[in-house]
Order: C-alpha cells, then sequence, then structure tokens
C-alpha cells in the first residue's frame, strides 16, 4: 500500500482535477448540460478487464489492432477507460521510447492501480489522466491515435464528450473504436449508432475492420468540418 501510495503522488501533476462535476440538483454533470443527453441506455462498468490478457494475447489482439490503426514508433496515443492497463502497456512498447502513451480512466481506485503497474513495469512513457464521465480531459492537439476499447458503451454523455475529445487530436490523428456490434445492454454498441452519434459532432468514418477475435469492430474516425455548437446536435435514435 505504500508503493502504491508513493506512485501517486508522484504522478499527482498528471492526474489533473479529481473534482466530480455533480451537483445535487440533477442526474446530469453539470457541465454536461449544453449538450443534449444520449437516447440509449449506459451499460455499468461491471469489471476493468475485457478478458484476461492471457487469452487477448493468445489471438494477438493487441498487435493486429495496432497494427490496422497504424500505431508506430514516435507517435502520442491516448488510451481511454485504460482499465488494468493491457493496451497501455503495449502501445507503450509499440511508440518506443520517443513515444508517448497517456493512460485515463474515470474511477480514482483504477488510476491507482494502474499507477502501481506502471511504476512495477518501468513505463517511463506512460502518463495517467483521471476523466471525467462528459470529458476526456485531454491537452489540445497532443495525439496520433486515441483508443477507445470496449468502452464507448459505458459512456453515458457522448455528445459531450466527444466533442471535447476532437480538439485533442493532432492533424491527421485518429479516434479508434473498438466495440462489439450488439445492443448497449450486452456491452457493445451498434455499429450504426456508433457513426451516428460520432458524425453528430463532427467526425466522419474512415475504415471499419471486422475484429471478432477483439470482440466485434474496430472503426476509425477523424475530425470532419467544423464541430457544431452543443445545441446544434442533432441526437441520434437507439437502434
Amino acid at each position: 500500500m505504500k508503493r502504491s501510495a508513493a506512485v501517486l503522488l508522484a504522478l499527482l501533476p498528471l492526474l489533473g482535477s479529481c473534482d466530480a462535476p455533480w451537483d445535487d440538483g440533477g442526474d446530469r454533470a453539470v457541465t454536461a448540460r449544453d449538450f443534449p443527453p444520449a437516447d440509449r441506455p449506459v451499460a455499468p462498468t461491471v469489471s476493468t478487464k475485457w478478458s484476461t490478457e492471457e487469452a487477448r494475447d493468445r489471438v494477438n489482439e493487441a498487435e493486429d489492432v495496432m497494427d490496422s490503426a497504424d500505431v508506430r514508433p514516435g507517435m502520442t496515443v491516448a488510451d481511454i477507460g485504460a482499465g488494468d492497463g493491457y493496451y497501455t502497456v503495449r502501445l507503450a512498447q509499440r511508440v518506443g521510447a520517443t513515444g508517448r502513451v497517456l493512460a485515463q480512466d474515470i474511477i480514482p481506485d483504477v488510476i491507482e492501480r494502474l499507477a502501481d503497474r506502471v511504476a512495477r513495469e518501468r513505463l517511463d512513457n506512460v502518463s495517467l489522466k483521471l476523466g471525467a464521465v462528459d470529458d476526456p480531459r485531454l491537452p489540445a492537439a497532443s495525439f496520433d491515435r486515441v483508443f477507445m476499447v470496449h468502452m464507448y458503451h459505458e459512456i453515458g454523455e457522448p455528445y459531450a464528450f466527444l466533442w471535447r475529445l476532437r480538439p485533442a487530436l493532432r492533424a491527421g490523428g485518429q479516434v479508434i473504436v473498438v466495440d462489439g456490434d450488439r445492443p448497449i445492454a450486452d456491452h457493445g454498441t451498434p455499429f450504426r449508432l456508433l457513426v451516428c452519434e460520432f458524425e453528430a459532432v463532427g467526425y466522419k468514418l474512415v475504415s471499419y475492420d471486422d475484429k471478432q477475435h477483439a470482440g466485434g469492430y474496430l472503426a476509425r474516425f477523424v475530425p470532419s468540418g467544423k464541430r457544431p455548437e452543443p445545441d446544434a446536435i442533432t441526437v441520434c435514435d437507439n437502434p
């Protein structure tokens, strides 16, 4: 426990504000209320693991996904909803000493466990960030790739979240989503709904790959056109 506490103290400047953006007057985050609420359910977080790391490595999941996303040495990438760090560790290895990985999650206990792993495995090119339900809290113009693996269906404020994510991308940057093409209640995101929500805040789909060994599909998005004003966002129908 002392080692974990020491690691967190060392990383506190990277964690950002830990203040929850909630008040007592409603169910939504105060900072999300300029955006329309999503017309769909939100899957609960039941585990920080989609599968065991050993099982995922047996099917070469991370290497294949990173290849499809064209992750190269020297890139700066973000791992949103990093959980126990399966992709964080492998992205750090792929981008190498000249690259950077920012691992983000919205659960403080998860960040604490991941901080301990980062220190234990001496991942000097990894930083940590505590995000919010409606804001990934990523620095502007910083990322070549932003990964969202098996977590999109847990985002309760997709319009605010994606809108605030977009400025974090560098020129040529991409958002990579891996999820299952199934109802949100079954811990997936119907592909049509995913595309609709991204397009609603100013992204376009550039590729789709079947990744059944990774639990579903891989979709790549890039910014397209101007971001709409929050009150001009059209809400997608839940299929």
